[in-house]
């Protein structure tokens, strides 16, 4: 289903194919030869842009999104696996995203690399060319620290200073009733699907 979004409308190339049962919504471009398989969602919200490369494939129910803040952009060649999460975040050429991983706003994972199985790329990561984040492992930092899950301490230790209420939402995090404020946010901005329009194919 291709929809209009903030007067935004998808630009697919003609060779590209969409699934019948995939949402594309938004300030979204898909190059030549890209596939996005059933169940997918890519959806740019409130001035969000999405831009997915040539030869790219968006596996069963992968979820791609971004938002005015944060961009998303797919580099030529990546596969991104079924269940996995992009959102805000530039993969450079040839990534590999297995499935179930995920990649926050505002990482950038270099040409070549590979995020595995439930694997996590926290926000503000940088991710070097070719590295590999294991099965469920997590990359947190800039460059990259590539953690086991088992040690929340260290990986908190970097992620807390990224910020993220700060970075995604713009709020502090000892802000007040934090989950309150943002919940407002998010229903203010997500609201706006309620002018969606849905496209003929």
């Amino acid at each position: 289903m291709l929809i209009e979004h903030a007067g935004k409308r998808p630009q697919i190339d003609p060779t590209a194919w969409i699934a019948p049962d995939a949402t594309v919504c938004g300030d979204v471009a898909i190059g030549p030869g890209a596939r996005v398989l059933h169940g997918a969602r890519i959806i740019g919200e409130g001035g969000g842009v999405i831009r997915i490369g040539r030869d790219c494939i968006v596996m069963e129910n992968a979820v791609l999104r971004a938002s005015g803040r944060h961009p998303c952009t797919i580099g030529d060649h990546c596969l991104i696996g079924p269940q996995a999460h992009v959102v805000g975040a530039t993969l450079e050429a040839e990534v590999f995203v297995a499935t179930a991983a995920a990649i926050f706003h505002g990482a950038r994972v270099g040409r070549g690399a590979e995020v595995r199985v439930r694997a996590t790329v926290h926000l503000r990561t940088r991710l070097a060319p070719g590295d590999m984040v294991p099965i469920g492992w997590i990359a947190v930092g800039d460059p990259a620290r590539i953690l086991p899950p088992d040690e929340h301490d260290a990986i908190w230790a970097v992620q807390k200073p990224l910020d993220f209420p700060g970075w995604v939402y713009g709020l502090s995090r000892d802000t007040p009733d934090l989950m309150q404020q943002v919940t407002r946010r998010l229903s203010e901005t997500l609201g706006a699907h309620a002018a969606d329009v849905i496209l003929d194919r």
